[in-house]
């Protein structure tokens, strides 16, 4: 069997690329208790200290990570796609997940634009290719979501080929209205349930003032993913570590199944305390007292 690498190279948009290739994801987070951690929430710590602060993450509890910024050219904070994957391997880390920057392909379409990372995503054997931000330029009119809806599907088709899957993370401008028509409800209505999947961050939904539980009620099974970050208290416009916080994560957990959670990540963007400390205490309430 070719390798995953050179698979991609090879193929199109055939959907028969994805029979080959194994899912290397399929325990649910539910029954398999992995906590996964999203990098960015070490943004500044990583440039300076790649495999230090992988070594620390794992040493935290964490057994998966979900990726950012990713490039052909800079690679994961310096190292290549192959170079991270072994590091991650040495720490006992998988990453089934990674955030990459789809908007040159939303602006234009063309298939090409998303090659190159899903090459990275594939050589560290990730199950999601996930769009994680969606530039105001992009979103400014309810027509600019149908559009999205368009290309998500369009580069789900390549992601599929590649034995990946493709997801979507949201923030809170998903969720404005225009007119009586809200962002989130047409990507959810317009984009293939098999091959298109939401990564749920609570706290944003929350934020924008909407209900997780009820989506998962309106779309059972679509929100594989979720990143897992509590509401300050005093400042709800902040990020406290998981359990410390506003959101009633015990209530949502109850939902999982029915959502069809497989990989729970937790992501902070900001901090009170050390980092280190910071993602500690907030796995071990994930670990304690929810999965």
């Amino acid at each position: 069997m070719n390798s995953r690498r050179i698979f991609i190279k090879q193929a199109g948009i055939a959907a028969a690329g994805a029979a080959i290739l194994p899912n290397f994801y399929c325990t649910p987070a539910t029954s398999g208790k992995i906590v996964g951690l999203q990098l960015y929430t070490l943004r500044e710590q990583l440039p300076k200290d790649v495999r230090g602060v992988i070594a620390k993450v794992a040493q935290a509890g964490y057994k998966e990570v979900e990726t950012y910024g990713y490039t052909a050219e800079t690679g994961f904070w310096g190292l290549t796609a192959k170079d991270f994957n072994k590091l991650l391997a040495d720490n006992g880390l998988k990453a089934p997940s990674g955030h990459f920057g789809m908007e040159a392909f939303i602006r234009s379409g063309n298939l090409e634009e998303l090659k190159p990372l899903i090459e990275g995503a594939a050589t560290l054997n990730m199950e999601y290719f996930t769009c994680p931000w969606l530039d105001p330029t992009l979103r400014t009119s309810i027509d600019d979501f149908k559009r999205l809806a368009e290309r998500l599907n369009q580069a789900a088709g390549l992601c599929k080929a590649s034995g990946l899957q493709l997801a979507y993370h949201n923030h809170d401008f998903e969720f404005i209205k225009y007119g009586d028509a809200m962002g989130y409800d047409v990507l959810l209505a317009n984009t293939d349930k098999d091959n298109v999947h939401f990564e749920m961050d609570l706290y944003w939904v929350v934020r924008s003032g909407n209900d997780p539980i009820a989506l998962f009620e309106k779309h059972p099974g679509r929100f594989v993913m979720w990143h897992v970050k509590d509401m300050d208290k005093a400042k709800p416009t902040i990020n406290t570590e998981v359990g410390s916080g506003s959101i009633d994560f015990k209530s949502i957990y109850k939902h999982a199944k029915q959502a069809g959670l497989k990989h729970l990540i937790i992501e902070q963007e900001n901090f009170s305390m050390d980092p280190f400390t910071s993602i500690k205490k907030s796995f071990d309430y994930v670990d304690h007292n929810l999965i």
